[in-house]
């Protein structure tokens, strides 16, 4: 395969050289930022050899090439196009100018919640884990063991807010380890721990105002404000206090100041947000009960493409650490309708004789059952339409059987086959249930659908 070739193949039908704003790749993709995305043409690039389909999305054209070939084109496209290599981050800056309020938002929770990710997983599959061996008594949970690991498991979400604190001043601009602090403080040991608020709690009086001394362990939305005013405070400090005093002034009193505003008004706002939304949630999935599953599986696909689904990171992250609802129930929800375009997508594969579609179906159903959906959406779904209506089907009859089933999960992240690792102890089966039936039904639907899947389609 000459990759020199297919880089001066693929410039011209990305409007040229000089439409090409930045280059960069991941794994598998060419990640391209360009200044019209309408110059380019996607179905042609769709059809040049190694390319294993092209989708847009994020501000970004993705071309998809796979592990190993894709790090030779981008070389040989950067040489061609006459543009110096641009990092993971500079491309994802350089995109997020082109996404609308929504998408922007979207795109900063998910800068603020991926870092994090591995420490909640790695608490929920222990969390998880734990449960299991309680429910059927297979460990004393009265030994020392028990009890470690059950510390072990609950301490990602008690210093939530710190870790938070930390990668959300990063976004926001501010010192992340005056984030960091900032989430300690909101922790602290003197405050009361939000899970144990049922035994009492005590208030202060600072100048005629009553503070509750509850901390926010566990929580979303109060860290996040506060580190958002702690950033703008910081950078305001800036433009005034002398470069001799900012080591010193400008951290003591970021710190001071925005520490006493979220004890104040930010904390307690925060708190209020967060238990707002999800008592409408919870509401919504008790009241409405499959009806809400079989809504929101069908449109979390529909979602993905706008790409605001980055943002349920925070509200599932809200849930966990409630201390009244405790567990994740709508990330079962979302891996249905994954689990249901992987199923729609491998149809395909049973309805061409196109090896080179053929090749791109595989990988991208596989992908999708890991959780990763974005290659068969944009890849195949879309491209056909009805199979990703077909996805959309599945993932709604999948959603509503994990809602009737009270099938909650441990963690966020994990979807599809690795969110059996975090699925709370005795929903196990319902789950492995809820992926046969979203699965079966994309499948199936997608299979009997007639639509043309030919050469050059």
């Amino acid at each position: 395969m000459d990759v020199n070739n297919i880089a001066r193949q693929l410039l011209p039908l990305l409007g040229g050289k000089e439409n090409i704003a930045s280059a960069a790749h991941c794994a598998t993709r060419l990640r391209l930022v360009l200044h019209d995305d309408a110059l380019a043409d996607k179905k042609a690039i769709g059809e040049l050899e190694g390319v294993k389909g092209c989708f847009q999305n994020a501000g970004q054209m993705q071309v998809i090439f796979g592990t190993g070939l894709v790090n030779k084109v981008h070389a040989a496209f950067i040489q061609q196009a006459g543009v110096s290599e641009a990092s993971k981050g500079e491309a994802a800056s350089a995109a997020a100018q082109k996404l609308n309020p929504a998408q922007r938002v979207a795109r900063l929770l998910s800068n603020i919640f991926v870092p994090i990710i591995p420490a909640i997983v790695a608490s929920g599959v222990l969390m998880g884990l734990l449960g299991m061996f309680k429910t059927y008594g297979w460990v004393d949970p009265k030994s020392a063991i028990f009890v470690l690991l059950d510390m072990f498991s609950s301490a990602a979400f008690i210093i939530l807010p710190i870790l938070i604190g930390f990668t959300a001043a990063k976004e926001f601009g501010g010192n992340p380890y005056l984030g960091a602090t900032l989430g300690g403080i909101l922790t602290h040991p003197a405050l009361t721990n939000a899970w144990g608020v049922a035994g009492g709690y005590q208030t202060m009086n600072l100048f005629g105002l009553d503070i509750a001394m509850i901390g926010y362990q566990g929580t979303v939305f109060p860290v996040l404000l506060t580190v958002w005013f702690m950033s703008w405070l910081e950078k305001r400090l800036r433009t005034f206090i002398p470069d001799a005093l900012d080591i010193i002034l400008t951290p003591f009193l970021t710190v001071i100041i925005s520490a006493f505003v979220a004890m104040l008004v930010i904390g307690p706002a925060g708190r209020a947000l967060g238990d707002g939304i999800s008592f409408v949630l919870s509401t919504l999935i008790v009241h409405a009960g499959w009806l809400a599953g079989l809504l929101f599986g069908g449109l979390y696909s529909v979602i993905v493409i706008s790409g605001v689904h980055h943002s349920f990171h925070a509200i599932e992250a809200g849930l966990l650490g409630n201390p009244k609802i405790g567990v994740n129930f709508l990330l079962p929800i979302w891996s249905m309708a994954n689990t249901a375009q992987a199923g729609a997508c491998l149809a395909v594969w049973f309805k061409t004789r196109d090896v080179k579609i053929r090749s791109v179906v595989l990988p991208s159903a596989l992908s999708g059952m890991l959780g990763i959906t974005e290659a068969a959406i944009f890849g195949v779904n879309l491209r056909f339409m009805k199979p990703f209506i077909a996805g959309i089907i599945g993932g709604a009859a999948g959603g509503a059987w994990v809602v009737i089933m009270h099938v909650n999960m441990t963690a966020v992240g994990l979807t599809a086959l690795p969110g059996m690792a975090i699925v709370q102890s005795g929903s196990l089966l319902h789950y492995v249930t809820g992926m046969v039936i979203a699965f079966g039904v994309g499948f199936t639907l997608s299979l009997l659908l007639k639509y043309r899947v030919e050469e050059k389609a």
